[in-house]
């Protein structure tokens, strides 16, 4: 989701978040033997269109590529998280499940505000799987707010020998690599991506991705973890240096055509161009994405296995970047409750959020109820002793009443470092993609 702000499986396993990893292990194995049977190392890309309102949504295909390099895990095949509000399912003829992932949109937020309540919009987004080597069913799945299930919103089957299947090769762009440590399918793949720099300032795009670089891996508990990582930048040109400024009545001319204002709300960064983005990244092994917006200004955005965007030369420019990343990298949720936002209702405090770092405790056996100590209070007090360990702190995902947060201070809230939940979290993504 998701803007910054530091102004103040086995779905029998989800109630034990302490053995989710033993659970996607089981299925590693399984999966391991069977993706090259069932996959090609290259990309099927599904660019499909989300339309609706308020009330109720559709999707319909746009278009499908094939591009040349699969990035993802390949020993890990089905997403045992349950996180993100829509998910692509992939399953042979005889309706077998061979593999799934799950996501946000930008769109699924828009759809929580007051605009939507007055128009029906589309908006374009991506997705890509593993290339299959025999006909598939795909489907798209989005979750219903009002009892936290899924259901299918749009369904085909895919023969990957069908001539309606965009091959055409995209532009080569020149890429650096900043850190190499092996396999792309045994690694977290990161990628920077420039916006508003122009040609004149490549070099300083590259400075900046290597300083932010750094700066991710002396930031628990991604330092203990820096050798399960690639890092690569695409340079992409753009005309005019910045961002688009709607509140203020400035547009640029720029590769991924990023403004500030998304929803009426200035620190809000975000693109709607995914196609741009993926044309970018289409033949670059890819798990993260980090969009690097050439401005000075405070503010970012981020969703969930989609991408994260904030700017270069703010003063609290890392601290963004990095809560940035835990949303579209962990699906961590914002822990903030006082500052303006756009949304209406976002969270129902009848619903337990999937998101792993906050709680209606509705659900709290699945969340971190196992990383409390025997004395901890539920809900805990936001005072001392108890803020100095993991607790059930009132407030968060966006309101003061309902929801709850498992530190008084932490990343995802303000410029605390991550909070034990948040680690955990991070670290068990990690373990998904590289089966480490």
């Amino acid at each position: 989701m998701k803007k910054m702000n530091f102004i103040p499986f086995c779905r029998m396993m989800r109630r034990l978040p302490a053995l989710l990893l033993l659970c996607y292990g089981s299925v590693s194995v399984y999966a391991q033997a069977d993706f090259d049977a069932l996959f090609e190392r290259k990309s099927l890309r599904i660019d499909f269109a989300l339309s609706g309102n308020a009330a109720s949504q559709t999707a319909a295909l746009e278009q499908l590529r094939e591009e040349p390099v699969w990035g993802g895990p390949v020993n890990n095949r089905i997403d045992p998280f349950d996180y993100g509000g829509y998910y692509i399912k992939v399953y042979d003829l005889t309706h077998q499940l061979i593999y799934s992932r799950g996501f946000n949109t930008l769109f699924e937020e828009w759809r929580t505000t007051d605009q939507a309540s007055r128009e029906t919009q589309s908006w374009t987004n991506s997705i890509s799987i593993p290339w299959p080597k025999h006909p598939v069913v795909v489907e798209l799945l989005a979750r219903e707010r009002k009892n936290n299930r899924f259901s299918v919103l749009w369904s085909m089957e895919i023969d990957p020998q069908s001539m309606s299947i965009d091959r055409s090769p995209l532009k080569n762009l020149k890429t650096e690599t900043l850190q190499y440590r092996g396999d792309p399918s045994e690694k977290v793949d990161l990628v920077f991506l420039p916006e508003g720099y122009t040609e004149a300032e490549t070099e300083k795009f590259d400075a900046d991705a290597r300083r932010f670089t750094e700066a991710l891996f002396r930031t628990p508990p991604y330092d203990e973890r820096q050798e399960d990582f690639n890092v690569r930048t695409v340079h992409l040109i753009s005309e005019e240096p910045g961002a688009d400024l709607p509140g203020k009545g400035i547009y640029k001319h720029t590769a991924l055509n990023a403004g500030f204002y998304t929803f009426g709300i200035d620190r809000y960064l975000t693109t709607r161009d995914m196609k741009s983005i993926r044309d970018a990244v289409w033949n670059v092994p890819c798990d993260a994405i980090f969009i690097l917006v050439n401005s000075d200004i405070y503010g970012g955005g981020g969703m969930y296995n989609f991408y994260a965007i904030g700017t270069a030369d703010n003063e609290r420019t890392i601290r963004v970047f990095v809560h940035e990343l835990g949303h579209s990298f962990a699906g961590l949720a914002d822990e903030y409750f006082q500052s303006q936002v756009a949304y209406n209702d976002f969270y129902d405090p009848a619903v337990e959020p999937w998101e792993p770092n906050i709680t209606t405790l509705v659900d709290f056996d699945r969340k971190w109820k196992d990383m409390l100590p025997t004395d901890v209070p539920i809900p805990t007090p936001a005072e001392a002793p108890y803020t100095e360990h993991p607790g059930v702190f009132e407030g968060g995902g966006y309101v003061a009443k309902g929801i709850y947060r498992p530190m008084d201070h932490c990343t995802m809230r303000d410029m605390a470092p991550f909070c034990p939940v948040c680690r955990r979290a991070i670290l068990q993504m990690i373990r998904f993609i590289t089966d480490k």
